[in-house]
């Protein structure tokens, strides 16, 4: 079934139509059960439900108005979202916010949207309606329990009722606030479309672009997030693949769920941040995997925050006696600002990792070295499906070969801009390049905002430019460091660069692991990491840590995408907020 020139809600009642007592989407609840509390829907319920929901919809609301969907990770937040494009809707898929807390996320997009309608469930409903604020003269947004719904009655009209010509922006992404104010990307019909394909190109090309028949999504991503979203709500319906869905919870209590679904699931198409790769690596154990086989798995994506070497080699180590092949593991690059996806390595190739000189890369030079103490990088390929160029941010002007710039991106898959800020933008989504070379467009350029280089035709990352440590007036990547320390503790950890007496100085915060042990024992451990944390960072880098700071596991901020929120670690530090360990 051709996906070109369509959209969600015609795909969806076309795969009804035709396959409409085939599974599409599995559900497993591991927090109602240790076991798990299994729910699927055919195409033909799941179509059923999203009409019966929309006709609500447009009951409450108006073609361009916005949902926000504050609803736990179930079925009904893929019916929600689906829901609200077939009414029309622009769609804003959030978390819920947590119960006794302020979340400053979730305050900050109400206020920036201004919905017509919360989507939410009744067991979350009293954390929600606290966020639910109206200016004098407007009216309150429509509170709706999706679960204390009927979605499964009759539906008016049938199943072949009209499908809306959709608004300019199909739905808004909110970026994950790493390093800024959460901000609302407007994806368009077109943008989806055209990075489905550029995902289905990069991932099935040895397959024609298809999904072959009997390949599975897996996922437990949180469906907020645009690598959640579009791999465990998207690629299910544009792919025609059923999919087998769990929560970020599900996969902290239990990581062996994920891979043995992988394993008991043909064609396996999953993904995951690099943090991910390495629970799976240290908590799953060989009897969870006991007679089971990932020979089969088609592609595990390592993506979302910079992927790491050791971390590669730790997975895929650890799960080759269960016969994963190692170029099922693909690392990949991407943003919410495209959509997700921009790269990815060659189909059927084993990840690749290249080290280059240490000492040139704060000055902006990747030379490959084979020295000790060069630092390791991992390969995302040749990008062919959409153009990137590496861009001097401050002049505009193409970085050659081998210079370190930043990682600058052109598409259809490219957004308009952040919801309601023209300015930023701007700035963001409509740079353009002085003097392009033969082949490169002047312009609109996306901004992404990451260090990065091509290398033999293959791009690197470094990591968030705003991240970068200027130590003694030179450019350290974070990433860089806390993979070496990483090399040594493989906890969460953080590299941080905070000013003292007039210069920066490195501080390190690294999550330890609490164990039975004396007092004793615990600080002859704890010292034996920070001397040998010292020693590998001065060996590695040639700097020297100010401090290292023990913390115990969840300590490091973090949003919700897993990504660290260093100039909060900056701040928590300075107000000396840390509980340390090795006090």
């Amino acid at each position: 079934m051709s996906v070109v020139e369509s959209s969600l809600p015609t795909v969806l009642r076309e795969r009804a139509s035709f396959q409409p007592n085939d599974t599409a989407l599995t559900f497993t609840d591991y927090e109602q059960s240790w076991d798990g509390v299994v729910e699927s829907v055919t195409w033909s319920q799941l179509y059923r439900r999203v009409l019966n929901l929309a006709a609500q919809l447009k009951e409450v609301g108006s073609t361009g108005d916005r949902a926000l969907i504050l609803a736990p990770q179930n079925l009904n937040y893929v019916v929600s979202f689906l829901a609200s494009l077939h009414a029309g809707i622009i769609a804003v898929p959030l978390s819920v916010p947590q119960g006794g807390a302020h979340d400053e996320r979730t305050a900050a997009v109400m206020a920036d949207t201004r919905p017509t309608i919360i989507l939410t469930g009744s067991s979350v409903v009293d954390n929600v309606t606290p966020y639910v604020q109206t200016e004098a003269g407007q009216k309150p947004p429509a509170i709706i329990e999706v679960d204390r719904l009927d979605l499964d009655a009759r539906t008016k009209g049938g199943s072949r009722a009209p499908i809306p010509g959709n608004p300019d922006v199909l739905y808004l992404q909110y970026t994950s606030g790493s390093t800024r104010t959460p901000a609302g990307v407007m994806v368009s019909n077109k943008n989806l479309f055209a990075n489905f394909e550029q995902i289905m190109s990069g991932y099935y090309r040895q397959y024609g672009k298809v999904a072959p028949p009997g390949s599975t999504v897996v996922s437990w991503l949180p469906f907020y997030h645009d690598m959640g979203f579009i791999l465990g709500l998207i690629m299910p319906i544009l792919a025609g693949m059923p999919a087998k869905l769990s929560s970020p919870t599900g996969f902290l209590a239990r990581p062996a769920h994920w891979i043995q679904e992988l394993a008991n699931n043909d064609l396996g198409f999953t993904a995951a941040p690099n943090f991910a790769f390495d629970i799976a690596a240290r908590r799953v154990k060989d009897e969870d995997l006991a007679g089971l086989d990932l020979g089969r798995v088609h592609a595990i994506l390592n993506g979302s925050e910079r992927v790491q070497p050791a971390t590669l080699r730790r997975f895929i180590d650890r799960f080759a006696p269960f016969n994963l092949q190692p170029k099922a593991v693909r690392p990949s690059y991407g943003m919410a600002e495209a959509v997700v996806f921009v790269a990815t390595r060659e189909a059927g190739d084993p990840p690749k990792v290249v080290s280059f000189d240490a000492n040139k890369l704060p000055d902006g030079q990747a030379v490959v070295s084979e020295e000790e103490g060069a630092t390791p990088l991992v390969s995302y390929g040749v990008v062919d499906t959409q153009l990137v160029r590496i861009v001097d941010p401050d002049t505009g002007l193409e970085c050659p070969e081998g210079g370190v710039g930043e990682i600058w991106v052109h598409g259809e898959n490219v957004a308009s801009g952040y919801w309601e800020k023209p300015e930023v933008s701007e700035n963001i989504f409509r740079a353009k390049i002085v003097n392009p070379s033969e082949g490169t467009p002047e312009g609109p350029w996306l901004r992404t905002g990451d260090s990065g280089f091509i290398s033999d035709g293959e791009i690197y990352i470094l990591g968030r430019i705003k991240d970068l440590l200027i130590v003694y007036g030179r450019n350290h990547s974070p990433d860089d460091i806390e993979a070496t320390i990483q090399t040594i503790s493989p906890g969460r950890c953080a590299a941080i660069a905070v000013p003292h007496d007039g210069v920066e100085k490195l501080v390190a915060i690294i999550e330890m692991k609490k164990k039975n042990e004396t007092d004793e024992e615990a600080a002859e451990r704890l010292g034996a990491v920070k001397r040998e944390v010292t020693s590998a960072i001065s060996k590695s880098h040639g700097l020297a840590v100010a401090d290292l700071v023990l913390v115990s596991q969840g300590s490091i901020p973090i949003t919700t995408s897993g990504k660290i929120r260093r100039a909060q670690c900056v701040e928590l530090y300075r107000q000396d907020e840390f509980v340390r360990l090795d006090a």
